[in-house]
């Protein structure tokens, strides 16, 4: 029979972890092994974790020195890889959230012919109280979404929300050091393959707080945010044989690496003006207005030189 993998990366949780695992313990299809990797936490996080184990079918994995957050789930993903046949499932997890009961249940009963799926989820703040009522609604998130503009660096797939075939561990293993975010390398290589299908139930209530790893809260600099860019496409151009991207593909990625590049560099990139409109349908997926993309087509070509001096943007 198949079994279902929860892959669990934690560090400094002990304020949250607990309503977390008895989210696990609450769930109508349980699962049969949870590999939970602590990155050297310096509170309870891991006496919890050992509290729950005559419990929760646990191993406790502890690294002795913080390795992030990439590192914790490629870790995780090993040791389920170890162990995995044909059939099984794989759910990420974090520390912070609460899942509904059916989450497990009614993902692995959705995912079908998919490599991935995923649902929506209601916000909670740090005390539990709901905020809102879809983390879809509120992040303007896509259902859907084409292969090209995951390598553009738009991620529609939140981690804790899905699920996805253990088979396909043996594609995105090892995460590229280049990953800033694991899910959004899970879901780019799974829109590669399979697929990804999206369901709009919640599955989870995603806790949004001052020190979560990843949240809606974080806002970066334009700086950082095209830094990001270019080491996410450097990545997929590293990676291009494996993930694998088509002729096409890779000119793209390529280009707009490029344009990336030279945004940090210069002022203004006006050649690449043309370029940018030509792809707006993918630059720009989730934006129908026209005039909305001219003006996103036009900034996407100011550098960021211009950009602080001319239009206030922080570095």
């Amino acid at each position: 029979m198949p079994k279902l993998f929860i892959a669990l990366a934690t560090y400094n949780g002990e304020k949250y972890i607990e309503l977390f695992l008895r989210s696990l313990l609450n769930q109508t299809l349980k699962a049969d092994q949870i590999i939970a990797i602590d990155d050297a936490s310096s509170d309870k996080t891991v006496s919890i974790l050992e509290q729950f184990s005559s419990l929760l079918p646990l191993k406790i994995i502890i690294h002795e020195k913080n390795q992030g957050h990439r590192a914790s789930f490629d870790h995780a993903l090993k040791e389920i890889q170890k162990i995995k046949s044909p059939g099984d499932l794989v759910a990420l997890a974090d520390q912070d959230d609460i899942w509904l009961p059916h989450k497990l249940l009614l993902l692995s009963q959705k995912i079908e012919n998919n490599d991935l799926i995923f649902g929506d989820a209601q916000i909670i703040d740090e005390n539990g109280k709901i905020t809102a009522s879809s983390w879809r609604e509120l992040s303007h998130i896509s259902s859907t979404q084409p292969f090209l503009a995951h390598v553009a660096g738009f991620n529609h797939v939140t981690g804790c929300l899905s699920l996805f075939k253990a088979s396909f561990l043996d594609e995105i293993l090892p995460i590229p050091e280049g990953v800033t975010v694991h899910d959004r390398w899970v879901a780019l290589m799974a829109e590669k393959r399979n697929g990804i299908q999206s369901l709009f139930e919640p599955v989870a209530q995603y806790r949004i707080h001052e020190n979560n790893a990843v949240g809606i809260k974080k806002i970066s600099s334009m700086e950082q945010v095209i830094k990001m860019n270019i080491t996410w496409l450097k990545m997929l151009i590293e990676e291009k044989d494996r993930i694998p991207l088509t002729i096409e593909e890779l000119s793209f990625t390529k280009k707009l690496l490029s344009l990336q590049e030279i945004r940090l560099k210069r002022p203004i990139a006006p050649s690449y003006l043309f370029w940018v409109w030509r792809h707006r349908s993918i630059l720009f997926f989730n934006t129908s207005s026209i005039k909305q993309q001219l003006r996103k087509a036009v900034f996407s070509v100011i550098g960021l030189s211009f950009a602080k001096r001319f239009l206030g943007k922080s570095s």
